[in-house]
């Protein structure tokens, strides 16, 4: 779920002698299938992702299993079919997406079990939102497109993204968040066109009044955010619904936690505006970027049906989008 700078994840590096152990047989048919997944949908969701790179370390208990990468980097061993093992590095519970090994990004993450999503379609999902952020990343110059944001005020291990002091304990900017957020909620709630319409623009009215009340440091990240992870939320959940039809392999579908393709899309939309309604960003933080940007996906696809054609031709913003 978070992209982590390169320079982060170099410092966690030691080489040591890499194992020999072979992935587990579940494990390999996890990873199999996102690839299988991505495949088959993922241009469905985005023109031309596709063509982003996607390596993936998949951390276990007590081996990091690497595949589909172009070099083999130094500290790990052929563990075969296509996957190259070391000693475990990262923590077992770990969704991230970043340049582990110089360019291009890796998707780092453990097993269902070990991470937040338990069973192995809802992980496939996760994945899919880190493969998105591997989209993302492979925009021309995109790191130093970040870096020109000027947000990261002199850390160099790019935690920035995560510690930003942006005023979430501020009183009125909480208000005026909890105002933005209900009229964004109240829009997505209406089915009668013309009604969703007056709503949401009552909606881009009250966005526009929190954002005034940001300073500009303070408005880039909050921007920088909703386009970053907001956004690969929102792909999370347009993944599950993509593939509600898609077929997966007898191996994937024999797995003892595996779940309907379909039983997982007709969820995925409702738990994340769920999760919105209950967020207050004085308490929740940074954790209210997902819900509440993925929300604005969804108002954008009524808004807006053509968006995503132009998403990538302004980084870290969507206000051009709630701008006509």
């Amino acid at each position: 779920m978070k992209t982590l700078p390169c320079v982060v994840a170099l410092c966690l590096f030691s080489l040591v002698p890499a194992p020999t152990e072979k992935i587990t047989a579940q494990d390999a048919v996890r990873v199999r299938e996102f690839y299988r997944l991505a495949a088959e949908i993922q241009d469905q969701i985005w023109p031309g992702w596709s063509k982003a790179p996607a390596p993936l370390l998949l951390v276990t208990s007590a081996q990091e299993f690497l595949t589909h990468v172009d070099k083999v980097p130094e500290g790990f061993a052929d563990a075969g079919y296509g996957f190259f093992v070391r000693k475990r590095v990262f923590p077992p519970n770990f969704e991230a997406t970043f340049p582990a090994f110089g360019p291009p990004d890796v998707i780092v993450i453990g097993t269902p079990e070990n991470t937040a999503s338990k069973k192995s379609t809802a992980w496939l999902m996760v994945v899919m939102h880190e493969h998105f952020h591997q989209l993302q990343d492979a925009q021309p110059n995109a790191y130093a497109l970040v870096e020109q944001l000027g947000l990261s005020r002199g850390d160099k291990t790019g935690m920035w993204m995560l510690n930003f002091p942006f005023p979430y304990e501020k009183p009125e900017v909480a208000a005026s968040f909890a105002a933005m957020r209900d009229a964004l909620l109240e829009a997505l709630a209406e089915a009668d066109e013309k009604k969703f319409k007056t709503l949401a623009a009552e909606y881009v009215k009250k966005r526009k009044a929190f954002f005034a009340l940001l300073g500009s440091d303070d408005k880039k990240y909050f921007d920088f955010q909703l386009w970053k992870e907001g956004i690969a939320r929102y792909t999370e959940v347009r993944a599950a619904e993509v593939a509600e039809k898609y077929q997966p392999t007898p191996e994937f579908a024999a797995l003892a936690d595996f779940t309907p393709f379909g039983e997982l899309a007709r969820s995925k939309r409702a738990a994340t505006l769920e999760e919105l309604r209950g967020i207050k960003l004085a308490e929740d933080k940074r954790v209210i970027f997902y819900s509440f940007g993925a929300a604005e996906g969804f108002l954008l696809d009524r808004l807006r049906p053509d968006w995503k054609k132009q998403y990538f031709e302004h980084p870290f913003t969507l206000d051009e989008f709630f701008e006509k």
